[in-house]
């Protein structure tokens, strides 16, 4: 089922924008953080990798089945809110040093753009805000399905990743090791998985 524009040939297009399960699909959607995740992963002093989340977020999906294209997503990420297990680097990435929570509490996801890769995978392009950097983003994502649960909610799923370098939003911080190299990776690979409400549903708030 695919929601977004197909690239490879016109006829996929018209398809894609005439399936009357997908044009069921068409509206907007609430992101369910209670059902959803935001994690991000990071070389830590060149030998492993150090894992963490966002615990608040809010986020809006818009579908359109009878134009695909006009299909987006906002997400709003509250950096106070990171976790990684270990208070004290906790707080370490909200100082100034890293996030600088206190003058940028959040960071922000717009999409700009969004094309079908294959059966249910998909690449959407955006602009990523962290730390009043705004520069664009890819993400890899699969669509999960749809579904109505117990409470009568209509659901939509995806999952996904992207990767960036830190160091293009200014989160330069680092530390040499004796033994060479850095403490933090530039890599972050970024995941997701969002459980998003149709507007209307009983819990879409």
């Amino acid at each position: 089922m695919t929601f977004f524009q197909r690239t490879r040939t016109p006829a996929s297009a018209t398809t894609a924008a005439t399936d009357p399960a997908l044009a069921a699909l068409t509206g907007d959607y609430t992101v369910d953080p209670a059902h959803s995740s935001l994690g991000f992963t990071v070389r830590h002093a060149m030998v492993t990798n150090v894992r963490g989340s966002f615990q608040e977020f809010d986020g809006t999906l818009s579908l359109d089945g009878t134009d695909p294209a006009r299909s987006g997503a906002e997400l709003t990420v509250s950096i106070p809110s990171i976790d990684t297990g270990n208070a004290d680097r906790d707080e370490h990435l909200r100082s100034g040093d890293f996030f600088d929570a206190a003058a940028h509490p959040a960071m922000s996801f717009r999409s700009t753009s969004a094309e079908a890769r294959g059966e249910d995978t998909y690449r959407l392009t955006g602009d990523l805000t962290i730390k009043g950097t705004t520069r664009p983003v890819t993400l890899d994502l699969t669509f999960n399905g749809a579904a109505t649960d117990v409470f009568g909610n209509e659901r939509v799923g995806f999952e996904g990743t992207a990767q960036i370098l830190r160091s293009d939003w200014g989160l330069t911080w680092n530390a040499n090791l004796e033994t060479g190299g850095v403490l933090v990776g530039d890599k972050v690979r970024l995941t997701f998985d969002i459980s998003a409400i149709r507007a209307g549903s009983p819990g879409s708030g």
